[in-house]
């Protein structure tokens, strides 16, 4: 159980845990979210961004009272394993895994096309392969040395960000952006839901470094707040300034939309069009990084609970970084890639994301009645409003994601029975379901 495992690392403060929060998100700006024009057109995915926004400023922060309430590497994991017990966390964990293991090799992709975009020789598939081998590596180095690669990537990111938009800005126009704006009409706007998602997709991942967290709880709201305000300014102005530049149609293809768009206005040989092409990559490397520490810290959560074998919760003694759980994210990222493209890749992480913030809100409210008493440095703001704003627009994302995309949701359910099936079958549930009857008798009385 927890007691009997090494301790990570404290390590982390607050512009740390903000460049971890923006960097695990940064990439969505560079490419995943212009998918959503091919569906909805861009009115429409602008309206879902809107949409999931305020989904993210309600879910964001109420969460950040569960992470600085139970500052746990398993996250909603460990949140729903309190609230819920054995079934609950599996749940959790589960989805959890699901959006950060999916997201990976997404972002390994947009890798490979930017670098193929740079140099056509360069394949897509090996460089997104030779991505996870190198960050695997850094993050093997420590914590701190990891979230330091963090800090550096992610400000050269928005740094980029800020630049491409004041070169592309001038050139943008509203006629333009509203072609052809909404194409297949409001089902349009529930279809480009996920792409919407992965604007914002993975933030939650501060969560799995909380017992990391060098200067205690309030760190973890900080972190939390200024990075969901950065990257909603980041999402938006980044949207409209790419749509303006040419037709949507143009874009709504590709893995590189921004080094096209550079492309379109200062033209392909342009110097300045190759420089933010590169520029770019620090974008989703941030994002790459940031995201393999927080698939890693899950699977050391879910591995040291005993949801996972036990070996995957081993601690390098020196280092304090969980091994085997980076090893095991990295080959099922590769595995990943070479099974699904892009689109796909994003669907499914979003579907993730979604259960995540649904039982998330869920182990909210289940806290508030069962342990009334339980240490809560931040407490989510207009309660229980904003925590049920957030858990009703997630529930109306599942049901348009399991609609429009059936199969891919068929795909993440069938994969959470099986390993429920498993789960029951080996004998873990008995144990561990007795196990947290006990510890919720023998815990002190609230």
């Amino acid at each position: 159980m927890a007691n009997e495992s090494p301790a990570l690392k404290k390590a982390l403060t607050p512009i740390h845990l903000w460049a971890i929060g923006v960097g695990l998100v940064i990439s969505g700006e560079y490419f995943g979210w212009n998918y959503g024009w091919g569906v909805a057109g861009t009115v429409g995915l602008l309206l879902a961004t809107l949409f999931i926004t305020v989904l993210y400023f309600t879910f964001i922060f109420s969460f950040t009272e569960l992470t600085t309430a139970i500052p746990n590497a398993g996250g909603p994991f460990a949140y729903a394993l309190q609230a819920f017990g054995p079934i609950g966390a599996l749940v959790a964990g589960y989805a959890t895994l699901i959006e950060f293991l999916f997201a990976t090799p997404a972002i390994a992709l947009a890798l490979g096309s930017y670098v193929h975009f740079l140099y056509p020789s360069v394949s897509v598939v090996w460089c997104s392969i030779g991505s996870f081998i190198v960050f695997t590596l850094i993050n093997l180095l420590g914590i701190k040395e990891a979230a330091w690669f963090s800090l550096v990537m992610t400000i050269i990111a928005i740094g980029e960000l800020l630049l491409f938009i004041g070169v592309v800005y001038p050139h943008t126009h509203l006629d333009t952006f509203l072609h052809n704006p909404m194409p297949f009409g409001w089902s349009g706007v529930f279809a480009a839901l996920p792409f919407a998602i992965w604007l914002f997709v993975c933030l939650e991942g501060i969560a799995m470094v909380a017992e990391e967290v060098k200067e205690g709880k309030n760190t973890i709201a900080k972190g939390y707040i200024s990075a969901v305000l950065t990257l909603a300014f980041l999402a938006l102005t980044v949207m409209i300034s790419v749509g303006g530049i040419t037709n949507w149609e143009n874009l709504d293809h590709l893995d590189y939309p921004m080094p096209e768009a550079i492309a379109i206005v200062l033209g392909r040989q342009n110097p300045l069009t190759k420089f933010f092409a590169s520029v770019g990559l620090f974008g989703l490397i941030a994002s790459f990084h940031g995201i393999i520490i927080s698939y890693s810290r899950q699977i050391f959560a879910l591995a040291r609970s005993g949801y996972l074998p036990h070996g995957l919760a081993s601690v390098s003694k020196t280092r304090k970084v969980p091994v085997w759980a980076l090893l095991a994210g990295a080959v099922f990222g590769i595995i990943a890639l070479l099974s699904f493209d892009t689109s796909k890749l994003v669907i499914l992480s979003t579907i993730g994301a979604v259960v995540v913030y649904i039982i998330s809100m869920l182990a909210l409210f289940r806290l508030r009645q069962t342990q009334p008493a339980l240490p809560r440095s931040f407490k989510a703001p207009l309660y229980p409003y904003f925590p049920a704003l957030a858990l009703l627009l997630a529930v109306v994302t599942l049901i348009a994601m399991i609609y429009f995309y059936s199969w891919l949701s068929f795909l993440f359910f069938i994969g959470l029975v099986i390993l429920m099936g498993v789960f029951y079958v080996s004998g873990r549930y008995t144990k561990m379901k007795q196990e947290w009857q006990q510890e919720v008798m023998t815990s002190p009385a609230e």
